[in-house]
């Protein structure tokens, strides 16, 4: 992100493998989809499946059921390219997302489908959840964490659908193309947030015939790398900004040096009442615990507002503002992962080719670390080499950044949109973080992206409503934000 692999391949198969996986199509006999209720929407929708081989190269071999939920068009002029959301992750169900989808493109629903597949692995598509992980408890658990997913690795085998080699990004597009064909569309318009990009890329690879537009949010190329993150490039910016900004440097004039101080404290024992459970708990906190809780604030500019408060609480050794930032006390919700799935896809891609090391990050250590101990006992699938390429698309594509994500920054944006050529247009928001789709009237650009009747007119379509935007106004405790207003009429 010793490489052991709990399954022999032959040099022989993987070549076939390979192959199969570059070449084959997915034709299948038209499936049917049926009424259906989704807890998202009051009316009825539509619920459908294709069969699929598990390993692609035995295409009489194990099958596995790829669900997917269709929200149809209720216009009689309606059109034949369906718009498909892909689902981040790795390890979203698309199908529990819905609403956001939704959300975000239901004007296009007016004339045209949405479609939404669970990927192979996540959702209802042969699950690879881990439960006890997904569902634990436990908070800031690293060692526990690592445990208890490698058991996951070990329940997750023994099923039916278990070969862990088979849930790779290349072999669930040709699943999208599956329920392509089976619902007859035509030439389809897709929609991936984060790791979504990478399916849409792939897809795009593999199937170009196939894509009408594509639209790619927070952008993760092929050949990303796990410790490429600019989470400590964000973190920085969070003191910079803070140091430049009157207000914020008043209520926290060492917000740089409280966080040196933190990272030098080494573990510490912290109680705080756990806000879901209702008792107090009392849990050893590493470093390592407070660089993962900071790296989850950094998503979004509201919370990361807010982690000037956290980090100079937890520098006192008060971290339950830093805990519930990063979601360690938070419900399971639709936006969570089958993180069986997720190790699957990261530790065969993130690993198909040497990874720099990046030691001097505290970010990057942290990640690179924690996969490092899973994928070393992960079963890994095979990448084809074209995988890691972004040949020049013969559609319109459209990609978007935030300039302080910590994950998908804007060079990565940059990068995908040279690589494929004059048919994409990126637009960046530079104090936006992870996501712009729900961003101010990012939704309106996306719809009449999809919507213009031919290419020039989609890459040419107006965004100057996509205007550049402040970070949001750092959060001050009630007592600091009234002594902070005083201060300022003075």
């Amino acid at each position: 992100m010793s490489k052991q692999n709990h399954f022999s391949i032959s040099s022989r198969s993987l070549v076939k493998l390979g192959v199969a996986m570059s070449l084959s199509l997915p034709l299948l006999a038209q499936a049917e989809t049926k009424a259906c209720r989704h807890p998202s929407f009051p009316q009825e929708v539509q619920c459908g499946q294709v069969e699929r081989p598990l390993d692609p190269s035995h295409t009489e071999g194990k099958k596995i059921a790829i669900h997917y939920v269709v929200l149809p068009s209720k216009d009689r002029n309606k059109l034949n390219d369906a718009v498909f959301l892909l689902a981040g992750g790795p390890g979203q169900s698309a199908i529990n997302v819905a609403s956001f989808g939704d959300t975000i493109l239901g004007k296009l629903n007016r004339r045209r489908d949405l479609v939404f597949v669970d990927q192979r692995g996540t959702g209802k598509s042969a699950s690879l959840s881990c439960t006890e992980l997904e569902m634990s408890e436990k908070i800031l658990d690293k060692a526990s964490a690592i445990k208890e997913t490698l058991a996951c690795k070990d329940k997750l085998q023994k099923l039916p659908h278990g070969d862990l080699r088979f849930y790779s990004t290349s072999i669930a597009v040709q699943d999208l193309e599956a329920v392509r064909l089976a619902q007859n569309y035509g030439a389809i318009n897709l929609v991936g947030a984060s790791y979504g990009t990478r399916v849409g890329l792939e897809f795009l690879r593999q199937f170009p015939q196939s894509v009408r537009r594509l639209i790619i949010d927070g952008v993760v190329p092929p050949d990303l790398n796990l410790l490429a993150s600019d989470a400590k490039k964000a973190l920085d910016g969070v003191f910079a900004d803070c140091k430049a900004n009157a207000r914020c440097h008043q209520a926290y004039p060492d917000l740089e040096a409280d966080w040196k101080t933190l990272m030098q404290s080494g573990t510490r024992q912290a109680s705080f009442i756990h806000p879901r459970l209702g008792k107090e708990i009392s849990v050893p906190v590493t470093n390592e615990d407070v660089v993962s809780m900071v790296f989850k604030g950094l998503y979004s500019p509201t919370v990361t507002s807010v982690l000037p408060y956290a980090i100079t609480q937890a520098r006192q050794g008060k971290f339950a503002a830093l805990a519930n930032l990063s979601g360690s006390f938070a419900h399971p919700s639709p936006m969570a992962m089958n993180m069986g799935m997720h190790f699957t896809v990261w530790c065969t891609e993130a690993y198909a080719r040497p990874r720099m090391s990046n030691a001097q990050d505290e970010f990057a250590a942290l990640m690179g670390d924690m996969y490092d101990k899973i994928c070393s006992a992960w079963p890994k699938g095979v990448v084809p080499p074209e995988f890691f390429t972004i040949p020049a698309s013969k559609s319109p594509v459209l990609l978007l950044s935030g300039g302080i994500d910590p994950v998908t920054p804007i060079r990565n944006g940059e990068q995908v949109a040279k690589a494929l050529g004059n048919k994409a247009r990126h637009i960046s928001i530079d104090n936006a973080g992870h996501g712009l789709l729900a961003q101010g009237c990012v939704r309106e650009v996306v719809s009449q992206f999809i919507s213009a009747k031919d290419d020039e007119a989609a890459l040419a379509v107006d965004a100057k409503c996509v205007r550049q935007i402040p970070r949001p106004l750092v959060w001050l405790p009630p007592q600091e934000n009234k002594a902070a207003a005083s201060g300022e009429k003075q």
